[in-house]
């Protein structure tokens, strides 16, 4: 996987952080918003970072046995995945208060469960997770601060459609592998 694709895949994952931030910046005093947005970028990039290393030392330990569909299981979690997403646009922004520590941990890992997917892939592509990992969290704790210190002024649609762009965007790198695997091998 080369750099551009792995940025695509990046902004990809961080789409749901991405949304969720947006959604949670509209709750926030306009004097919390600085300190919201260094919150939900850290919570959520080191999510987004510890995740694909968690999903690809998972699958290392079964690899060996599955290399021959290798492909077709990185396709199927990126589809699901890239589906969930889009069929979870509407919901994108539908929280409604301030966030204690345990809420922002449940928004981190739920944000970050497509990038444990995507790091169980990841163990049958030859990439190298800690590279990967580390770009994965940066760009989503940039785009969450992002999202965060600009959502009262994007408003629920970017939510929903962020949400969508980064489904979308699973979906075609699922496919990219698939046929480079099969059609293009």
């Amino acid at each position: 996987m080369g750099i551009v694709e792995l940025f695509m895949l990046s902004v990809g994952l961080a789409m749901d952080a991405f949304a969720v931030s947006v959604c949670g910046s509209m709750v926030l005093a306009p004097t919390e918003r600085f300190k919201g947005a260094i919150r939900f970028g850290a919570w959520f990039g080191f999510f987004q970072f510890l995740m694909p290393v968690i999903g690809y030392y998972a699958a290392t330990l079964f690899a060996e046995h599955i290399m021959e569909y290798d492909h077709w299981i990185a396709f199927g979690l990126l589809l699901y995945l890239g589906v969930g997403m889009i069929r979870e646009a509407d919901e994108a922004c539908s929280v409604q208060k301030s966030y204690t520590i345990k809420e922002m941990m449940v928004f981190a890992i739920a944000t970050s469960i497509d990038a444990l997917a995507v790091g169980i892939s990841f163990a049958f592509l030859d990439v190298n997770v800690w590279t990967s990992s580390i770009m994965i969290g940066v760009v989503t704790f940039i785009l969450s601060a992002i999202g965060c210190l600009t959502g009262f002024k994007l408003g629920s649609t970017i939510g929903k459609n962020a949400n969508i762009f980064g489904g979308l965007v699973l979906i075609a790198i699922g496919v990219k592998i698939l046929l480079e695997h099969t059609i293009l091998a």
